[in-house]
């Protein structure tokens, strides 16, 4: 584990540094649909992760973002889960707050994440079993104990417009019950800013393996809870999500059960 770590270090690293040096400078920006972006940067970042993996480790698995799924060779149960710049709308508008995120997989279990802030220089680790730190330095869940005294973050689907699940009910539902709720787009890093105790919850609608792969080991590491919106088991195929300090947590379920219910 110890080799996988340092190699995932070195992709996020690598990619954040790009990242940096081209805030405010995107050379070309394409849409997925119609409020769903992705820039040469994306690309160019996921690119740079992949080839650092493969140098080390040529024939294992990826799951990427903008590249799909690629097979790796049949000896390898590994599979790395790559957002290679979450929060692209975010640096498309010079907005400081995107990471790069990589999960690794091993037989169905996430047994690594790590989530990379270049703009603030915080490198997010979590390894199974092991903990979580930030800047090497280890971190943990907030003690909130109540969602009235609680500060959440949540997102919202590119699909809003159209869809019934679009998530404004719970937003509404859930600001009424707590100090606030941030949307700040970013998964990941909404993820680790629950694991590291800034926030006290996250959820969101119809995120991709690649939002959550890493960050949701990285909030458990950090002693935390992450279940779907009704706390059943996680299936990040699903792209429903609910991680919280684990106090809050059966509070947060049931006001989100009160704001489907209510539509």
């Amino acid at each position: 584990m110890e080799k996988i770590e340092k190699v995932a270090r070195e992709a996020a690293l690598r990619a954040g540094e790009l990242q940096k040096s081209r805030v405010g400078k995107v050379k070309s920006l394409d849409y997925k649909s119609a409020f769903n972006i992705v820039t040469d940067v994306d690309k160019a970042s996921e690119a740079l992760i992949i080839e650092t993996i493969k140098a080390s480790f040529p024939n294992d698995a990826f799951l990427a973002e903008e590249s799909g799924a690629e097979s790796g060779k049949q000896e390898s149960a590994r599979r790395w889960i790559i957002d290679p710049l979450d929060g692209t709308t975010n640096f498309a508008h010079s907005y400081p707050f995107f990471c790069v995120s990589i999960g690794v997989e091993e037989k169905g279990e996430m047994v690594l994440g790590v989530v990379y802030n270049a703009i603030a220089s915080e490198i997010f680790v979590a390894s199974q079993g092991q903990g979580a730190t930030l800047n090497g330095e280890k971190i943990a869940v907030s003690n909130r104990t109540t969602l009235d005294t609680s500060l959440l973050a949540t997102g919202f689907p590119p699909d809003t417009l159209k869809s019934v699940h679009h998530n404004m009910d719970s937003f509404r539902t859930i600001t009424n019950m707590c100090h606030g709720v941030r949307r700040d787009g970013s998964a990941a890093l909404d993820l680790c800013f629950v694991a590291s105790g800034r926030l006290d919850g996250f959820w969101e609608r119809k995120l991709a393996p690649w939002d959550v792969a890493a960050g949701s080991l990285i909030v458990r590491e950090a002693g935390g809870k992450v279940t779907n919106l009704e706390d059943g088991p996680l299936d990040m195929t699903s792209g429903h999500i609910l991680a919280t300090n684990g106090k809050i947590h059966e509070e947060v379920v049931k006001a989100l059960a009160l704001s489907t219910a209510a539509k």
